[in-house]
C-alpha cells in the first residue's frame, strides 16, 4: 500500500484571538514554515507568523526605473539619433522636453510591474490549493480561522506536531494530503 505524501497539519480555531495566539506560540516554538487563513483580515497575524518581508516595492522600484530609462532613451534615440530635426534653434538633446514623457512611462512601467509582481510573488493565479482537500476548510471564507504547519518544515514531524497543535486547544486537527 502506498502512503500518500501530507502537505501539512492544519489546526482549526473559534476565534480570530485564538488564531492569534496559536501563531504566535506556533511561531516561538520553532515553526517557521506555516500559514494561517481567516475570513477577514487579522491586524498583526503576519508578524505572528513569521511574515515581514515583502517583496513588491522592489519590484515596482526596479519597474518604475526600467520604466524611466525607457521612456528617456526612447526620446533620446529618436530625437538626436535617428530622425533629429532642428526646430527653432534648440539642441537635439533637450532634455527638459523630455521630462513629461519619462515620468510618464516610469508611472506606466511601476504600475504594470505591480500588478504581475504582485499575482507572481502571491502565486497567483492559484487554482487548486492541497488545502482544498480538508472539507472543514470551506468555513474559512465564513466564520472559522485555520492554522497549518507544513510538512516542508525542518521542525516537522507527524507525531510531534500533532501533539503540539493539540496543546494549542483548536476546534480539531486535519492532514492535509498533497
Amino acid at each position: 500500500m502506498k502512503r500518500e505524501r501530507m502537505y501539512g497539519i492544519m489546526a482549526e480555531f473559534d476565534s480570530a484571538q485564538a488564531l492569534i495566539d496559536a501563531a504566535k506560540r506556533t511561531h516561538e516554538a520553532g515553526y517557521n514554515k506555516i500559514d494561517a487563513y481567516s475570513p477577514f483580515p487579522i491586524e498583526g497575524l503576519a508578524e505572528e507568523i513569521g511574515f515581514h518581508r515583502d517583496e513588491v516595492p522592489l519590484v515596482v522600484l526596479i519597474g518604475g526605473i526600467v520604466g524611466g530609462l525607457t521612456g528617456y532613451l526612447m526620446q533620446y534615440w529618436m530625437s538626436a539619433v535617428d530622425y533629429p530635426l532642428n526646430i527653432g534653434g534648440k539642441p537635439y538633446h533637450s532634455w527638459p522636453a523630455f521630462i513629461v514623457i519619462t515620468f510618464e512611462m516610469t508611472i506606466l512601467f511601476a504600475g504594470i510591474s505591480a500588478v504581475f509582481g504582485m499575482l507572481a510573488l502571491n502565486g497567483l493565479p492559484m487554482p487548486y490549493h492541497p488545502v482544498f482537500n480538508v472539507p472543514r476548510f470551506s468555513s474559512a471564507s465564513k466564520d472559522r480561522f485555520f492554522l497549518i504547519v507544513f510538512s516542508s518544515d525542518p521542525k516537522y514531524d507527524a507525531a510531534g506536531t500533532r501533539s503540539f497543535l493539540q496543546g494549542l486547544q483548536p476546534r480539531s486537527i486535519s492532514e492535509v494530503p498533497s
